[in-house]
C-alpha cells in the first residue's frame, strides 16, 4: 500500500511484490516525479525481486524530473535481496 503522509512524503506498506507491484507503479513514480520524495520502507512485510523494480522505477522518475529520492526504512530482507542483485546503491538513504 502506498501513502502520501505528506507533502515531500510516502509511504510503502505491506507485501510489496508482483502481484501488489502492478497497482503502485504508476501512483509512486508519478509521487518521485513531483518533486523530491521521502519514501519510507518501514511498514513493508514483505518484498520479492518486484519491489525492487518498483524502487528501480521509482529513482527512474525522479532522476528524470531532477528531483531526489531517499528510501528510509529498508527492510532487512530487502537489503539482503538488493544485495543478491547488486543493487545496494538503489537503497542508499539519501541522493
Amino acid at each position: 500500500m502506498l501513502n502520501a503522509t505528506a507533502p515531500g512524503a510516502a509511504s510503502l506498506s505491506g507485501r510489496i511484490d508482483m502481484a501488489s507491484c502492478s497497482g503502485l507503479a504508476q501512483p509512486l513514480a508519478q509521487l518521485a516525479a513531483q518533486g523530491p520524495l521521502r519514501l519510507d520502507l518501514s511498514g513493508v512485510e514483505t518484498a520479492d525481486s518486484a519491489a525492487l523494480a518498483l524502487l528501480l522505477s521509482a529513482r527512474r522518475a525522479a532522476a528524470a524530473a531532477g528531483h531526489p529520492l531517499t528510501l528510509s526504512g529498508i527492510p532487512a530482507g530487502l537489503a539482503t535481496l538488493a544485495g543478491l542483485y547488486n543493487l545496494e546503491p538503489l537503497l542508499r538513504a539519501g541522493d
